[in-house]
This record gives C-alpha cells, sequence and structure tokens, in this order.
C-alpha cells in the first residue's frame, strides 16, 4: 500500500464517521438538550431581576464611598447616562486621556442638581 492510498483511506474512513453522525443527528427527535437532559437553570426574567439588584447594588456602593468624599450621589438615570457615554467611547475606539477628560467633564457638566433625582 503507497502512502498516498493510506491518505485516502484514512480520510474516506473519517468522511464516513462523520457522515454517520450526521445523519445520526438529523434523525434524532428531540434537541441535543434533550439528549443530555439540559435545562436553563433560570429564566429571562429572573436574570433581569437579577441584573436589576446588581446595578442598584453598585450604585449603593457608588455613592457610599461618594459621600465619603462630599461627592453628589449618583442616581439611576446618571449611571445609565454614564453606560451610554462609555459605549459610546468604546463604539469609537477612542480610549486615549484626553478624550475621557473631556467625557468626564461632560458628565459633570450634565450632572442634574442635588436637588433632583
Amino acid at each position: 500500500m503507497t502512502p498516498m492510498e493510506y491518505v485516502l483511506i484514512t480520510l474516506g474512513m473519517v468522511g464516513f464517521i462523520v457522515a454517520v453522525l450526521v445523519l445520526l443527528a438529523r434523525a434524532y427527535p428531540g434537541s441535543g438538550a434533550d439528549l443530555v437532559d439540559w435545562r436553563l437553570t433560570r429564566d429571562h426574567e429572573t436574570e433581569f431581576k437579577l441584573e436589576q439588584d446588581d446595578v442598584a447594588q453598585m450604585i449603593a456602593a457608588q455613592n457610599e464611598y461618594r459621600r465619603r468624599r462630599g461627592a453628589p450621589e449618583l442616581t439611576t438615570a446618571d449611571a445609565e447616562r454614564m453606560g451610554r457615554e462609555d459605549q459610546r467611547v468604546r463604539e469609537r475606539g477612542v480610549m486615549d486621556e484626553g478624550s475621557l477628560d473631556r467625557l468626564d467633564r461632560r458628565l459633570r457638566d450634565d450632572a442634574p442638581d442635588e436637588g433632583e433625582g
């Protein structure tokens, strides 16, 4: 047997095995998740609530730090606005020191008075 014949036979066997597996997967009536008995541990509503709780905890921790410094507290609207601004900066791909300073100044200028929120 020449080396070329060996390579062709090996590739043919691998192709045959892949074809058999693909046909078996197509013939199986359920999904792969059924096959391994996989279920979602949490639904989307629970994930959303946990995400809201996480954000609230982060804002509370940030406000505690800001109170100690004597800075005004952040509201949820402030956090959302800063998140949108951060996303815009990331989308532009501009993360140099100058743009971050300008963004920080703009956010401070846009911050509502302490009586709002």
